[in-house]
């Protein structure tokens, strides 16, 4: 059970507030000073602190800095008269988490404050865990998942790391292809070494070849000097070729003799050069297909296929749509010097319910975009979602409708289950349903 200290000198106002919270099912605890709050929480850690501003022995910001010292995990939301909201601005900036208005509108404004300060102090646990776990398993911090598909990934992809063998990532564009493979070369035995990243698709086929391999003075019009290629410049660390189904015929048979002799000649040179090059590729096409097609080299295709990693999209795995969101706000928020927005569990439905066809690479861009439109809490309104049809928005309504049902069938309608997969409280969806009408059974 979530406990909540509710601090404030006003008995009845801090009588009203505990009345409602432990309707909600939470266990509250009451201080009417700075100095029983003190003791209280010398004996226990609170999952959230709500405190008046005003206070006979000191003020809520002496109470939001006690807490930040002694309890940093503890989001604190200060209580303050409608008159007094600049102070309340000035303990947001000093770190609280929200500030509700004193005499409270209604019972509502402080079930669904709490409920989704809660929500937020969770996820962002959830994501702290996950990321340490991480972090003594596999080293990839930014790889953030719950998914059991791209958990079975990362498995293979850690036993791969530390060996030298050739790894073609697939996916679509945005699931983190060249993320995972700046991750298999820090857990490589080259890690000391350089990683190099080429992006096939971006360079003109006229230059890619002298871009990868090198070129000779004189080897063509315009080579004024000898020009060291990506290969020369991954000597002893690791190359990762993107788009590799966009290389032509030529190129292809050169990065095979590559694969096979580890050794290649710069453009209009005779010299053979080592490479002592780990090769990690990726693409979004369907190279199978393309060899079918003969549009791709079989023998090219074979040797990069020797180990295949594929990365599921991001609508397949909801359950990683939290972590990520979270991960990527802290991310957004530290990059702008902007205070981290909290995510609304009506904000959280929308992003579950989007089908993310620019997956993870989309969700970073999305969430960059609510850290400048919001304010204090991520809304729907700060999320740029529409439907199938152009321009028309999908309605909020729908959109949670659409979610919870999505869960609820692939739970077996257990709703906790659902929940998880949500990543919100079982008290938020079971809100959820009984507003949208679905029974208790």
């Amino acid at each position: 059970m979530e406990t909540i200290l509710v601090l404030d000198d006003d008995r009845g106002f801090r009588g009203l507030l505990s009345t409602i919270l432990r309707g909600e099912g939470y266990e509250v605890e009451e201080a009417a000073t700075l100095a029983a709050a003190r003791r209280l929480s010398a004996q226990r850690q609170y999952h959230l602190v709500l405190t008046d501003l005003r206070l006979p022995d000191g003020d809520g910001l002496e109470a939001l800095r006690h807490f930040h010292e002694t309890s940093p995990e503890t989001p604190v939301i200060v209580i303050t008269a409608f008159a007094s909201v600049e102070t309340a601005v000035e303990a947001m900036k000093l770190g609280a988490a929200d500030y509700l208005g004193k005499p409270l509108s209604s019972p509502d404004e402080l079930r669904l404050l709490v409920r989704r300060t809660l929500d937020a102090r969770r996820a962002a646990h959830e994501t702290a865990a996950l990321r340490e776990e991480i972090d003594t398993r596999f080293a990839c911090n930014h790889f953030l998942t719950r998914d059991p598909q791209m958990r079975a990934v990362m498995e293979m992809a850690r036993k791969v790391a530390e060996t030298d063998a050739t790894v073609l990532l697939l996916g679509e564009s945005g699931t983190g292809k060249e993320v995972l493979a700046r991750c298999l070369h820090l857990n490589s035995k080259r890690a000391e070494r350089a990683f190099v990243p080429v992006n096939c698709a971006a360079l003109s086929p006229t230059l890619i070849e002298s871009e990868l391999f090198g070129h000779e003075k004189g080897s063509f019009t315009g080579a004024m000097a000898q020009h060291v290629g990506r290969f020369e410049r991954a000597h002893g660390g690791t190359i990762f070729l993107d788009e590799i189904g966009e290389l032509d015929g030529h190129l292809q048979a050169k990065l095979l003799r590559v694969l096979q002799e580890k050794t290649f000649e710069r453009v209009g040179g005779t010299r053979l050069i080592s490479a002592d090059v780990r090769v990690l590729a990726a693409t979004n096409r369907n190279l199978a297909e393309r060899v079918a097609a003969h549009e791709f080299r079989e023998d090219l295709y074979y040797r990069l296929s020797a180990f295949p990693l594929q990365l599921p999209p991001l609508r397949e795995r909801p359950a990683d749509i939290p972590l990520l969101a979270e991960h990527f706000l802290h991310r957004a928020a530290a990059a702008l010097g902007r205070p981290v927005p909290q995510l609304s569990p009506e904000a959280l439905l929308a992003l579950k319910a989007y089908t993310w066809p620019g997956n993870a690479r989309e969700l970073e861009n999305v969430m960059e975009r609510a850290v400048i439109l919001a304010s204090q809490a991520i809304t729907p309104a700060d999320l740029p979602f529409t439907d199938a049809t152009p321009h028309r928005p999908l309605g909020l309504a729908e959109i949670e409708r659409q979610a919870i049902l999505s869960a609820l069938r692939e739970n077996g309608n257990n709703r906790t289950h659902a929940a998880a997969q949500l990543g919100i409280s079982l008290r938020t969806l079971q809100y959820r349903l009984k507003e949208y009408g679905f029974s208790e059974t």
